[in-house]
């Protein structure tokens, strides 16, 4: 009887926790379902660059995992039950059609979507680039701005640098502000922020320093000390919140409604459980946990994997630490920004910049798409047999 391995959400996470299993596992002994609302892998980290009207290579999720042994199931999850093992499904292609899929073993990779975060008037009026739909709804609004209209960009963050400068230099006839809660990119290092204001003052885009916005209009936003910024646009990048369905379980999770992991990525509450990407609490350097983002949600999917098949293989648990190296940030097709980091992800003295950095940002993008295209290359492979299958949890 084969181990039923289901893998839920097929972003950077999902995606390579899959083809990693299907590289670590004997075909006959798992069976690896990869559940997915859209039938294509989206490129997050590109969604800016969809936003300005720029076209991304399609990467169906079928063609991507054809041969490797992961069955793609394109279904929205609607529920899990930790302790039957089952997970609710939609079928977005047949609409009324629901289903249950068994588990012995879930990888929960859901991920997050954008956060309004209860600023009035953002989940009406404010555009966010999460994903792809959010990111064709702004594409289409930019493109029917006359020149001249304001578009700000809320959140100081690294989608917001991104979002702000890829905007300003595609629609250079807009005017493109940024409101940033804290100072203009003050984490970073002070070769990295000097180089930071040098862009934003090329691409003329206003900064607003120390500037929580706690309203929003349809045509103007307000920040926390009443200043009225015009708006014909606004695009909200203030953080993520994570998917919704983990906190309606018997799962430990956090008040945020992230799954509690351990070290290996498995659920501190239920060990047939592994949670990847952003919607795990993660552990990194000095228990701080890890942010939100494709450079913590590759790691920990290699974690998850190479956990899972050590488990049912008798094999050795991965230890090899997570940690961060750098922060890359484009900064428009021609600028870039490489701030190197501690371990725990804070900035050091050195940071590349310009034409350099942004073609760095550019192969590290490239290098992690195609890392889910050839989910079954690029690893040794080492697939071994299931020696300590799971116990199945008895449905009801």
């Amino acid at each position: 009887m084969q181990h039923r391995i289901v893998v839920l959400g097929a972003g950077y996470a999902g995606a390579v926790a899959a083809g990693r299993l299907a590289k670590r596992l004997r075909r006959e002994d798992v069976s690896i379902t990869l559940v997915n609302a859209e039938p294509d892998f989206v490129e997050r980290v590109r969604m800016h660059q969809l936003a300005v009207g720029q076209e991304l290579r399609p990467r169906p999720l079928a063609a991507m995992f054809a041969d490797t042994g992961v069955e793609v199931r394109l279904a929205r999850v609607t529920a899990v039950d930790v302790d039957r093992g089952t997970v609710a499904v939609t079928y977005p292609n047949d609409p009324g059609r629901t289903g249950e899929l068994e588990y012995d073993t879930l990888v929960y990779a859901l991920g997050s979507a954008w956060n309004p975060q209860d600023v009035p008037g953002a989940a009406e009026h404010a555009h966010e680039i999460a994903g792809r739909p959010g990111a064709l709804r702004l594409r289409e609004r930019l493109a029917g701005l006359d020149a001249g209209a304001p578009v700000v960009v809320v959140g100081g963050g690294l989608t917001g640098l991104e979002a702000a400068t890829e905007i300003a230099e595609a629609r250079p006839d807009l005017d493109v502000s940024l409101a940033a809660r804290g100072g203009l990119g003050d984490w970073l290092s002070p070769k990295g922020g000097r180089h930071l204001r040098k862009v934003f003052d090329a691409l003329g885009i206003t900064a607003y320093e120390n500037a929580a916005v706690t309203a929003v209009a349809p045509d103007h936003v307000v920040t926390a000390d009443g200043t009225t910024v015009p708006a014909a646009v606004t695009v909200w990048t203030t953080g993520f919140a994570v998917h919704p369905v983990a906190r309606a379980t018997a799962l430990d999770v956090t008040d945020t409604g992230r799954i509690v992991v351990d070290a290996t990525m498995r659920s501190v509450s239920h060990p047939n459980v592994y949670a990847v990407g952003d919607a795990a609490l993660v552990a990194g350097p000095g228990d701080k946990p890890l942010r939100m983002s494709c450079a913590s949600g590759v790691p920990t999917a290699w974690q998850a994997a190479d956990s899972i098949a050590a488990r049912l293989t008798g094999g050795k648990l991965p230890s090899t630490p997570l940690r961060y190296f750098n922060q890359c940030v484009s900064l428009g097709r021609r600028e870039g920004l490489i701030q190197y980091v501690t371990a725990d992800d804070r900035a050091v003295g050195a940071a590349l910049t310009g034409r350099f950095a942004a073609f760095y940002k550019e192969v590290v993008c490239k290098a992690a798409a195609w890392g889910v295209a050839n989910p079954t290359l690029g690893v040794p492979a080492r697939r071994r047999a299931v020696t300590s299958p799971q116990t199945r949890p008895a449905t009801v």
